[in-house]
């Protein structure tokens, strides 16, 4: 049976992740024989956000799709790339007038892939309900696509678990981000769609979630502002691969990926 493969990757975190990411990726893609690699980018730049310079790193590595999330709008300076690159995604329940796109339709092989990015209403900024806006996006892209997959970049936990089963068989994966804490709940719902609550992150894991430990200790003991350095050690590289079959939009199989490189 034809199949394509994809490769999912959580939370860059900035120019440690980007390095580790850049140096690791290429085989990574070449022993998954992934042919469509989606990258959570939204922290890559130093504190938060993205570049157009970390996005052409991430791009030559290999990075097909970035996507983002709350900190997607960090860097000013990054509007007008967002506005000019469809390959970089912001969560698409922002206002229309929010700079950059927030799902893309892209060739994988002989097909067409849908990718949307959402953001969370739980715990993060007001934006437009997360399921309202997927099934709009669905239903106005209705034959313009082969299959979807969906980044959540949201908090809780119930939320990610919620929209997946409500969302199960339209999405040939629906991976959660932002936690940057990898889950141990990868699985292939009833319905077809890959799932796992959060893919993990891209960065270093003698962390904090990628922030150098003394800084966040220090934050959580006095609650002061702290500016949040690198963290140090081995590279962490996580998400999941995905092999759907491309006639039926169904997922095949999900596996974790949860690699430890030497610094």
């Amino acid at each position: 049976m034809e199949t394509l493969r994809i490769l999912f990757l959580g939370d860059v975190c900035g120019a440690f992740g980007v390095k580790a990411l850049c140096a690791h990726l290429p085989a990574l893609r070449r022993e998954t024989g992934a042919e469509l690699v989606v990258v959570n980018a939204e922290n890559a730049a130093p504190s938060n956000g993205i570049t157009k310079a970390v996005a052409e790193e991430l791009f030559f590595a290999g990075a097909d799709v970035l996507t983002g999330g709350n900190h997607s709008f960090r860097k000013k300076e990054s509007y007008e790339f967002l506005d000019s690159e469809p390959r970089v995604l912001r969560p698409a329940n922002f206002p229309a007038t929010a700079p950059g796109v927030g799902y893309g339709i892209y060739p994988c092989a002989n097909y067409r892939v849908l990718v949307l990015n959402l953001m969370g209403n739980a715990f993060l900024d007001p934006t437009q309900n997360i399921f309202e806006c997927a099934d709009a996006v669905l239903a106005r892209e209705a034959g313009a696509y082969d299959f979807a997959v969906c980044d959540l970049h949201a908090e809780a936990t119930a939320e990610k678990g919620a929209f997946a089963r409500d969302f199960d068989g339209r999405f040939a994966a629906i991976v959660g981000t932002h936690t940057h804490i990898p889950t141990a709940d990868a699985q292939i719902l009833p319905g077809g769609s890959a799932f796992v609550t959060d893919l993990g992150m891209c960065g270093p894991e003698v962390s904090v979630l990628g922030v150098r430990v003394q800084d966040s200790i220090t934050r959580f003991r006095t609650r002061l502002p702290v500016y949040y350095a690198e963290g140090e050690g081995d590279a962490l590289i996580q998400g999941v691969f995905v092999r759907v079959d491309p006639k039926t939009g169904k997922a095949l199989e999900i596996r974790q990926i949860l690699n430890r490189y030497p610094a």
